[in-house]
């Protein structure tokens, strides 16, 4: 079986020196970390090329290639193999810091009627470098403290999480506060409560948990797969989910949602899996 590009890092011309042997390439290079230096960056297929998924200020790539503006990453937190724009990234120490609410901005200072210089969205990372008051200092700028926690802390209701995007546009490749697709809403919640998640729903269907096969009925933090779909189970009769229909992350009953699917060309449900 031929390795997945989306996890592969190797585009012909440069490849990861782990896969020398394995995949053909002119070079290959150790890499070296940069950081996402925008509120939110899309990781492309190829340079301007098609969205695959997004990564929010100060995650962690490793570039193996840095042509003509734009670099040849994978992404720390899954693996995910694609293009960004080289000035969407930068050098800086390793971040401590989580946006843990729904979104926030970083201010010029320490003063809510100061310049705001970003919106952050939940999931970004920063710097701590001093703390004035009710604000913490970062690379970013003044956050609010109640609008950050530490990064090693973990939440511990994936549901609860998910539903603090309640509302969020949907965006296909989507992985934040701004715009968000249905792995993405999966994706986001398991990496706030430490578990480790793929990118896109088949891979988590292929990885999250264990398939739930005798029949029980799906419970509050379970998770349903149709084809190139996947939700959040909410409730005993509820599904949370980002998709098209609504155009947003919405609650959806679950026995009409089945129904909706179905209709809609989406198939009925392929996978029920459950974390832990």
């Amino acid at each position: 079986m031929s390795p997945d590009p989306r996890l592969t890092p190797a585009n012909g011309r440069v490849a990861a020196l782990s896969l020398k042997g394995q995949v053909k390439a002119a070079t290959f290079v150790d890499g070296w970390t940069r950081h996402v230096a925008r509120p939110v960056v899309a990781l492309r297929n190829a340079p301007d090329g098609r969205r695959e998924r997004e990564l929010l200020r100060g995650e962690a790539v490793t570039v193996f290639e840095d042509r003509d503006g734009w670099c040849f990453v994978q992404a720390a937190r899954d693996g995910y193999v694609g293009y960004l724009p080289r000035d969407a990234l930068h050098e800086m120490d390793r971040p401590d810091l989580r946006v843990c609410v729904r979104a926030t901005h970083a201010y010029a200072r320490a003063d809510l009627k100061s310049p705001d210089l970003m919106t952050l969205s939940f999931g970004s990372r920063l710097r701590h470098l001093g703390q004035e008051g009710r604000f913490i200092l970062t690379d970013a700028g003044h956050v609010p403290v109640m609008h950050l926690a530490p990064v090693e802390r973990c939440e511990d209701d994936p549901v609860s999480v998910a539903t603090l995007l309640l509302g969020t546009p949907y965006l296909w490749g989507g992985n934040s506060a701004f715009g968000i697709d249905c792995s993405g809403l999966v994706q986001t919640a398991c990496l706030a409560c430490g578990i480790a998640c793929p990118g896109d729903s088949d891979l988590q269907a292929a990885g999250l948990g264990h398939a739930v096969t005798d029949g029980s009925a799906p419970r509050r933090g379970d998770l349903l797969f149709w084809k190139g779909h996947v939700a959040w189970v909410s409730g005993p009769d509820t599904i949370l989910h980002a998709n098209a229909h609504h155009m947003a992350v919405a609650f959806e009953g679950l026995a009409e949602a089945v129904t909706r699917i179905d209709a809609q060309g989406g198939g009925p449900v392929t996978s029920h899996r459950r974390l832990g």
